[in-house]
């Protein structure tokens, strides 16, 4: 008798976890969704934080400088400036990591943008300089504004 009710017991248990695990997997997709969409959405606010502090110092001039406090979200993979190959361009670039792939947030800026941000990918506060420049410190002799790590 012990025996029997023990194992319609297991039968029992066997039953609701088989309907338990597959929502409890439903759920986990969902957190990683979730936390992808946030990832992405902090991401836009910094590069348009990026973007119209950089529009506000090229329109000061040449000696203009200014200091930006951002917070990288989880996920960066890789930033560019100006355009992926981090020269003079009009926009600001974050790789992210999704769970379909790689995406690509970006912000269009209305002046000359470039710089190298590459190196602050990992979750956290840093200080960005933002710099005016009569001539961009690459190849291009055009006006532009520069971004980098602050030290």
């Amino acid at each position: 008798m012990r025996l029997q009710s023990s194992f319609e017991l297991l039968i029992t248990l066997s039953f609701g976890l088989a309907i338990l695990l597959p929502l409890v997997v439903f759920a986990f997709i969902q957190i990683l969704d979730a936390n992808s969409a946030v990832s992405a959405i902090a991401a836009q606010q910094v590069a348009s934080k990026l973007v119209s502090v950089s529009t506000i110092v090229a329109s000061q001039g040449a000696p203009a400088k200014q200091i930006v406090e951002v917070t990288m979200p989880l996920g960066v993979q890789n930033i560019y400036v100006g355009n992926l190959n981090n020269g003079v361009g009009h926009t600001i670039i974050f790789v992210i990591t999704s769970p379909s792939g790689l995406s690509y947030i970006t912000s269009y800026s209305p002046v000359n943008v470039s710089g190298s941000l590459g190196s602050i990918t990992a979750t956290g506060t840093y200080l960005i300089n933002v710099s005016a420049q009569s001539q961009c410190p690459l190849t291009t002799p055009v006006p532009c504004v520069y971004l980098k790590p602050a030290v």
